[in-house]
């Protein structure tokens, strides 16, 4: 056993504005150099085309689009016997949310469109309608799975 203190995962604070623990985990996935100020007004600025787009709330739109866009399985490169087998392993709920997060922004930068608002905004709203590239991502991961179902005794 190691005797080297364990870290700790530390959270971010909720967002102030809309005092969620999500939005700012979004919000520190979109920073960039240390800007936080920018990174909340593309959020909030996203978050009012999405109210305006939708006429819902826009939390909950985001909240939707986060759960489904979440895996529920994912693969693991595991070295066995001198060779590599893709272990289809479950993902923890915090991994999840993660990988979802991840996903939404990486699709939204790749987007076309005049800003990162627009872009993160339209992205949330199709991932929320099950439809767009995170979701896609997050079929693959589940194919990848899938595929790979006979290497599961494997799992550690």
């Amino acid at each position: 056993m190691s005797r080297r203190n364990i870290s700790k995962k530390r959270f971010p604070d909720a967002d102030p504005k809309y005092n969620s623990y999500l939005v700012s985990l979004l919000i520190q996935r979109i920073l960039k150099s240390g800007k936080k100020t920018i990174a909340q007004n593309i959020v909030n600025g996203a978050f009012e085309i999405i109210k305006t787009k939708t006429n819902e709330d826009p939390l909950m739109i985001f909240e939707k689009a986060i759960k489904n866009a979440s895996p529920i399985v994912e693969v693991k490169a595991r070295r066995i016997g001198g060779s590599t087998y893709q272990v289809p392993i479950e993902v923890s709920s915090f991994r999840a949310t993660n990988l979802a997060l991840r996903w939404v922004i990486r699709n939204s930068r790749t987007r076309v469109g005049r800003t990162m608002s627009i872009k993160l905004a339209s992205e949330i709203i199709d991932t929320a309608n099950d439809i767009g590239n995170t979701i896609k991502k997050k079929e693959e991961t589940h194919r990848m799975a899938e595929a790979n179902k006979a290497f599961a005794h494997f799992r550690y």
